[in-house]
């Protein structure tokens, strides 16, 4: 079992495979060139997982795949089936924008794969277009139709920013309360990275916002491994918040990060973290396990987004971590 510094029991990793994206959005990687760390810097899928094998036997029970947009790097569906060979059981995930699955969902499957996470900021193709400054909208929506026929579960992220997508959330809501996926609105995460003007709404806002259409909705009891508050409308549909403002966010924080450069993280807001390349691709994986429960001794109690100063803001690039 994983324990951190606070007593936390950490049992998630999430793996960036690549910081590159084919999207540009606003809150994430708007003026990123087309210039990535090469390559060669980058730990290969069999030292990757060299590295998850150790977790997995000090308590992982959820990995879950990111990016960058993660369909990206070549051979994914066999870096899944790696993972998935070695426990079946693991809970095996994946955070994509969606854009390449109409021809990776049934690969993704058959390899192991069980869940997926979509970006979905709109159902306007020009308000998609104008967050991911790329025409997307079809395409993911044919992904997510591709993801529904091989079998995979889905749940949808969506990022409400001020005068942008905030009049499109019902519109989202309603689609996924039709398709019976889960939606998940996630409060913007000031960072550098992001568009200087990009203004996020609160937790608040969002319910407002819901209840223009939905008059009554119910909390749910807050499932502390989740980092989702959960509502429930009246026919039983639930959607989520993911509100990192809040000051008990991180109170059951139960997650660690490990970037394609083989950095391994212990908080998405800080820059702090340690490398396991040299002692994975050198075979010391007693020195990996080492680093490993070095960083959750370190890992910070909480964020700094719940602080009240509003210029509070991540150098973190969530393009590196899959946020």
């Amino acid at each position: 079992m994983l324990i951190d510094g606070y007593g936390r029991k950490v049992d998630y990793l999430r793996v960036s495979v690549t910081e590159r994206c084919n999207f540009r959005c606003q809150y994430c990687m708007p003026e990123k060139p087309f210039s990535w760390v090469p390559k060669e810097n980058l730990l290969s899928y069999e030292d990757l997982f060299k590295f998850i094998k150790v977790a997995i036997d000090e308590g992982i029970k959820k990995v879950r795949i990111t990016g960058g947009e993660p369909l990206l790097r070549e051979g994914l569906d066999q870096f899944i089936k790696m993972i998935f060979d070695y426990k079946n059981d693991i809970d095996l995930a994946l955070t994509t924008n969606g854009f390449l699955l109409p021809k990776a969902a049934q690969k993704l499957k058959d390899a192991g794969l069980k869940r997926i996470n979509v970006s979905l900021d709109s159902l306007k193709p020009d308000v998609a277009a104008k967050i991911a400054q790329k025409n997307v909208l079809e395409t993911v929506l044919k992904g997510l139709e591709a993801a529904d026929k091989a079998g995979l579960k889905i749940k949808i992220n969506c990022v409400p920013i001020k005068g942008i997508n905030d009049g499109d959330l019902v519109e989202v809501l309603d689609y996924c309360k039709q398709k019976g996926y889960p939606v998940r609105f996630i409060e913007f995460m000031e960072n550098h990275h992001a568009k200087d003007e990009a203004k996020g709404l609160t937790s608040d806002e969002i319910k407002s916002i819901v209840s223009t259409k939905y008059e009554t909705f119910t909390e749910i009891p807050r499932d502390t491994s989740s980092p989702a508050q959960y509502y429930a409308l009246a026919d039983g549909y639930q959607f989520g918040i993911i509100e990192p403002h809040k000051d008990d966010f991180c109170a059951a924080c139960n997650r660690i990060r490990l970037t394609a450069e083989g950095y391994l993280i212990p908080c998405l807001y800080f820059e702090d973290a340690m490398s396991i390349k040299d002692a994975v691709q050198a075979n010391k994986i007693d020195e990996a396990a080492a680093i490993l429960k070095k960083v959750l001794e370190t890992k910070p109690e909480k964020n700094k987004w719940s602080e009240k100063d509003d210029n509070e803001t991540s150098s973190r690039a969530f393009y590196q971590t899959g946020g």
